[in-house]
């Protein structure tokens, strides 16, 4: 038998974070037992290549509240963070990086905050400490995702927040495989507050999240969120249509009038590259959704458990 569930459960997935993880549990440790419920702590490893796995092993063997879970390749952050969601036990559930970007001090401003009637609180970073380039990044998908899906973004939310048992069962029955944690809670809805709090330098190294992995990231947010790009292409060809249409009398009463006395070639070969480069264009954006569609009906499992560390 099971024992009670914990008040609190702190999960966070962890990759390339070795010298990491140990600060990590010591902070919510204080940050849990200040709180004064039972609590957890669920920290995933995505199969880190470095000693990570070893910490987290060693960190659950002395603590019965902290629990390991490896998956058995990488498998990307969001779908770590759905491992220790459906992992985890707790009637709050605070998800955090574990690079201590995300400060866990702030996990008991959250808490209180969501005490005012709210079911999540998303935490708000008021000033965040990243380069200039990944911040100016951010703002831009942002504000492309806020128009293509027609739902507000904010740049400053990523993972950080605090949420209610019913939120998780409600994100955690979206069984799409593209996972984006922020945009899931988001359209899930209740009733939601955001707080600002303070954003951490990163403590040791660069991010593992080259632009690369950024950039293939977000084209796969935009394809599982929104078919509004497809939408897109059907005005742009309707307008394309429209003014074909517009041209050809145009271009008829001036070979009628004598204007036209050869056709052009250089114009006959742009219009060639410039339409066989927009049928290819959307031809491309169609089968990606295509393609995506076929990775969701193959309905594989979101991940897969190698190893766990500490009691449930």
């Amino acid at each position: 038998m099971l024992p009670a569930p914990p008040t609190f459960s702190f999960v966070s997935p962890v990759y390339q974070a070795e010298s990491l993880v140990a600060e990590l549990v010591r902070r919510l440790v204080l940050v849990g037992e200040a709180l004064g419920g039972s609590f957890e702590i669920v920290l995933v490893d995505d199969r880190s290549l470095d000693g990570s796995w070893a910490r987290i092993r060693a960190l659950a063997a002395r603590d019965p509240r902290v629990r390991g879970l490896r998956l058995s390749r990488n498998f990307g952050q969001h779908r770590a963070i759905t491992a220790g969601l459906e992992q985890c036990r707790g009637e709050w559930v605070v998800v955090l990086d574990c690079d201590l970007q995300d400060q866990p001090e702030e996990i008991p401003a959250l808490f209180a905050e969501a005490q005012r009637g709210y079911d999540l609180v998303l935490a708000r970073r008021t000033s965040r400490q990243d380069a200039w380039h990944k911040k100016l990044l951010s703002r831009l998908f942002y504000r492309v995702l806020s128009y293509l899906t027609e739902l507000p973004q904010d740049p400053a939310v990523a993972n950080f927040g605090i949420y209610h048992r019913r939120v998780i069962a409600a994100v955690l029955a979206m069984r799409e495989s593209i996972r984006y944690f922020p945009t899931m809670v988001r359209w899930v809805g209740f009733r939601t507050g955001y707080l600002g709090v303070a954003h951490a330098e990163r403590a040791v190294g660069p991010s593992s999240y080259g632009l690369g992995r950024r950039l293939h990231l977000g084209l796969d947010i935009l394809l599982a969120n929104s078919d509004k790009p497809l939408r897109l292409t059907i005005k742009l060809g309707l307008l394309i249509s429209g003014g074909a249409f517009l041209l050809v009398p145009i271009t008829l009463l001036r070979y009628w009038a004598g204007q036209i006395y050869q056709p052009g070639y250089t114009s006959l070969i742009i219009s060639i590259w410039f339409f066989s480069g927009l049928l290819l264009a959307v031809l491309g954006m169609v089968g990606l959704y295509i393609g995506k569609t076929f990775e969701q009906v193959k309905n594989r499992p979101l991940y897969i458990l190698d190893e766990e560390a500490g009691e449930r």
